[in-house]
């Protein structure tokens, strides 16, 4: 484990010294900042304001889609996934709405529900929510029958198979599906603001598109990175903590 962490320390290491050399002796610093001109571009946006609240911002956006999302497509994806008919009647619309790119509504979502948190929050969610819907529905179809079959001749009742059985073999799916939802949250996140926002770091990039301050660029991706870094290793220690207490809690009894 340490060794493991002493490698990422050191290939992270050795990209910002690349990155240093690369930009002072082969590339104009204007067109690629180097890791000195990004930490002072990021100080500078964290004194006058701009960062803090932009990232607070995004995170409210990213947060709110992703949570709303989850909570509307694992349902649908248990239901999805364990009933037969069910599947029949709804993988025609899954399949084809989720290869519609979020991107793709943004426009639409923006006069439907306005340039606000609102059309955000639901665009991630509509991103967020089929990549939850297919992992979900994926691993509760793929639950062993014999497992079932075995729990019901153990005189299991419906309630209990479902408890026993199928939410705790489908709660690795729920998880990668979350983790997966994450990242394509960030991205759909992004993309809204350079469209319509007046905060955020995507509004951050867009300002600097048009202004060139290609520092405040590199400085926004950078805190983008380190954000989506942050927010997937906080997720797989709560989801691989939680898990491990709700298996153990499960077969306790």
């Amino acid at each position: 484990m340490k060794s493991d962490f002493l490698l990422s320390a050191l290939s992270v290491c050795t990209i910002l010294v690349l990155w240093q050399i690369t930009s002072s002796w082969f590339i104009d610093d204007t067109f690629l900042p180097s890791p000195l001109s990004t930490l002072a571009a990021t100080w500078e946006l964290l004194l006058n304001g701009t960062l803090i609240s932009s990232i607070l911002i995004s995170m409210r956006h990213i947060l709110g889609g992703w949570i709303l999302g989850s909570a509307v497509a694992i349902p649908v994806g248990l239901l999805v996934g364990s009933s037969r008919v069910t599947r029949a009647m709804v993988d025609p619309f899954i399949h084809c709405f989720r290869i519609v790119p979020a991107l793709a509504l943004v426009t639409l979502f923006i006069v439907w529900f306005g340039a606000g948190e609102v059309s955000k929050i639901l665009l991630i969610a509509y991103a967020t929510g089929f990549i939850v819907i297919v992992t979900r529905a994926s691993g509760v179809a793929s639950i062993s029958t014999d497992k079932i079959n075995a729990a019901k001749c153990l005189g299991a009742t419906p309630v209990q198979v479902f408890r026993r059985c199928v939410i705790p073999a489908s709660l690795p799916s729920i998880y990668v599906g979350m983790r997966l939802a994450l990242a394509s949250s960030f991205l759909v996140s992004v993309a809204a603001e350079m469209l319509a926002a007046d905060r955020g770091p995507g509004d951050i990039i867009w300002a600097s598109r048009l202004y060139f301050p290609v520092d405040w660029m590199f400085s926004a991706i950078v805190v983008l990175g380190l954000l989506g870094f942050g927010t997937d290793r906080a997720w797989r220690l709560i989801g691989r903590t939680l898990l491990k207490r709700y298996l153990r809690c499960s077969t306790a009894y």
